[in-house]
């Protein structure tokens, strides 16, 4: 198993199938399932190469099974934090340990890009998101987005990770 940086010979439709299928699977009865069913083919390529946000991915015997994007917050009042936007795995690599590695190299990048405070936004219902995240160390903070995702109001709830620990320097991973 590798975790590296997106790179420009990356096939960003199987990045972009990640995407896809995760949301099929992991928000099946929290957001409609008409608009679940109706994401088209290729809906997340066009985000994969916004200069301002990194992309990792993880590869799994020559194939892209994970990816998870990342940057300095895009909310002004926490400007000096780092932002995780998404992290997805194909189905059947869910729960095997690839998501904790996954974000583990995040929050090192993250760390290497000067940010010790992270946070992220998970949908309230996503119950297994929000066990993920809290087995990994992020702490509920208090506050929340309205949302509308296939004409259904759904709240954000924000994560937030204090980083602490120093291991996390010494990994490295290839970059672009």
């Amino acid at each position: 198993m590798e975790i590296r940086y997106i790179r420009p010979e990356d096939d960003r439709m199987a990045i972009s199938k990640i995407y896809e299928d995760s949301w099929k699977y992991a928000y099946k009865g929290i957001i409609p399932q008409d608009y679940l069913d109706a994401i088209p083919k290729g809906r997340w390529v066009s985000n994969l190469d916004n200069p301002d946000i990194k992309t990792l991915i993880c590869i799994d015997h020559g194939r892209i099974v994970g990816t998870s994007s990342f940057c300095k917050s895009r909310f002004e009042q926490f400007g000096d934090w780092g932002e995780v936007i998404s992290i997805y795995l194909l189905p059947d690599y869910m729960g095997k340990g690839y998501g904790k590695l996954l974000l583990e190299a995040v929050i090192k990048e993250l760390m290497k890009l000067g940010y010790r405070d992270v946070f992220l936004w998970v949908l309230e219902d996503n119950i297994r998101a929000k066990h993920f995240y809290e087995r990994f160390g992020f702490s509920l903070a208090d506050d929340n987005l309205n949302d509308n995702i296939g004409g259904k109001d759904l709240k954000e709830i924000r994560y937030v990770y204090k980083n602490d620990k120093p291991e996390f320097i010494g990994l490295h991973l290839s970059n672009q």
